[in-house]
């Protein structure tokens, strides 16, 4: 299988962690310059018409595009350690965590990002400033209601780490590069202080 990435992007990040918390190393990585285009190129769009990465290329040549989605099918086939919950209760509370994290935080950062950063204008045209800046504040208001989560359990989504972690994990370092965001300069000591734990992780290392 080959795992579409590109380097630094948040979202093939999220894919990429999730592999390391699993100790998957069967699946080769190919990079995709999304500076220069590439995946706006015909060979790529041949295989996600979307032109978005992460993308997982089957061995049997089928496709499989949207984040979660790859991650659903990498948990069915390395079911440990399991990262999505066990049984149907843990798993509806786990993606709960998870889709607010990436619905109510990590793609308003990613909004602001695309509309008020000068270096994103060659990939997010037209940019509306002044909604960029809107969904910073909106980010800012999720992340201190993380940050009370935080306040009365050790991770994300309950007593342990899950893919609910992945995703705010890789949604602040999406915004510590480029927002300058700093959950503990802003009052957040809680975010700041599981932020800082996960980031030890070796998982956390990959890029």
């Amino acid at each position: 299988m080959k795992l579409y990435s590109a380097t630094r992007a948040p979202n093939p990040r999220r894919v990429l962690m999730f592999m390391a918390e699993k100790g998957i190393r069967d699946i080769e990585v190919v990079p995709v310059d999304l500076a220069g285009g590439e995946h706006r190129g015909a060979a790529f769009m041949a295989k996600n018409p979307l032109a978005q990465v992460p993308a997982l290329e089957l061995d049997d040549g089928r496709v499989l595009a949207e984040t979660r989605a790859i991650c659903t099918y990498l948990e069915g086939r390395h079911p440990a350690p399991n990262l999505m919950g066990e049984g149907f209760e843990e798993r509806a509370f786990v993606e709960m965590m998870d889709r607010r994290c990436e619905l109510q935080l990590f793609l308003r950062i990613a909004n602001c990002i695309r509309h008020t950063h000068p270096g994103l204008a060659p990939l997010e045209q037209p940019q509306f400033g002044e909604f960029g800046v809107s969904q910073g504040d909106k980010m800012r208001a999720t992340a201190r209601w993380l940050d009370g989560v935080l306040a009365r359990q050790p991770y994300v989504a309950g007593e342990r780490f899950t893919i609910a972690d992945i995703t705010a994990f890789c949604a602040l370092e999406f915004a510590r590069g480029l927002m300058r965001f700093r959950p503990g300069q802003e009052g957040m000591e809680h975010l700041q202080a599981w932020r800082d734990r996960v980031a030890e992780r070796p998982s956390a290392a990959v890029v």
